[in-house]
């Protein structure tokens, strides 16, 4: 990502990668707790967070955008997601 941003003169020090869940984010980020897991993609994030490529933070799960496009939601939350993404759905009256 960082590669392709930077082809369309894009310059970003630190990628902020969102996650919900906060024992994955205190896992990537200590490195005592790192060494019992043996997920490999907390090994790939803790490197790049321990380079400073990628800092985790924390979202809440109602605020994840990428559910809009990969889960079936109530309208409500669908429609509150919409408006994060600023796409506004029009009907022919």
């Amino acid at each position: 990502m960082k590669q392709m941003l930077k082809e369309y003169n894009v310059e970003q020090d630190v990628m902020t990668l969102y996650c919900e869940n906060v024992s994955t984010i205190n896992i990537c980020k200590n490195l005592i707790q790192h060494s019992r897991t043996k997920h490999i993609g907390h090994h790939f994030i803790r490197d790049r967070v321990k380079d400073k490529v990628v800092n985790l933070d924390h979202i809440e799960a109602e605020q994840q955008l990428p559910d809009n496009f990969t889960k079936v939601l109530e309208n409500v939350q669908f429609e509150k997601l919409n408006g994060y993404l600023c796409i506004c759905l029009y009907e022919n009256l």
